[in-house]
């Protein structure tokens, strides 16, 4: 009885330490016209071809190689040169949102932004994700409308 106890208890112990090992990792494409590939290979087809800043969400690493998702589940391969730590996001709203002065529904809306649109991001504020688009404009969208949320 001990012995079970014991062995419950590690695994416990094991399953919160490992745990955030297990948390999604994100990249964003480095540079414009990035091919995405149906296999780890220059010799797979393209599947893809994304613009720089476009977020990705990493399945599979097969040496050089990862494996991504992006913000529709479309999947393919994309070489890890041609990619950076994470530090865009997209608007994944079912059309547009307001893009606000402040992380507040009763701020001063400066912009909608459409779905599809990848901002880069600077801050994250309780359910707020403060941006910048590319024009320079800056504001804060509702994180539950853009992936990734974190």
């Amino acid at each position: 009885m001990k012995k079970t106890i014991r062995t419950l208890a590690m695994v416990a112990a094991l399953t919160l330490v490992s745990g955030p090992a297990f948390a999604a990792q994100y990249i964003s494409v480095k540079v414009d016209n990035a091919n995405v590939r149906t296999g780890p290979s220059t010799s797979e087809n393209v599947c893809m071809e994304l613009f720089k800043g476009y977020p990705l969400k990493i399945l599979e690493t097969q040496g050089e190689w990862l494996k991504v998702a992006d913000f529709e589940n479309d999947t393919g391969w994309i070489h890890k040169g041609i990619t950076v730590p994470q530090n865009s996001i997209i608007v994944n709203a079912d059309e547009s949102m307001n893009l606000r002065s402040e992380p507040s529904t009763k701020a001063k809306v400066v912009a909608s932004i459409e779905r599809g649109v990848v901002l880069t991001k600077l801050q994250k504020k309780g359910q707020w994700i403060q941006v910048q688009h590319s024009s320079g404009t800056i504001g804060w969208l509702f994180a539950a409308l853009v992936w990734p949320k974190d």
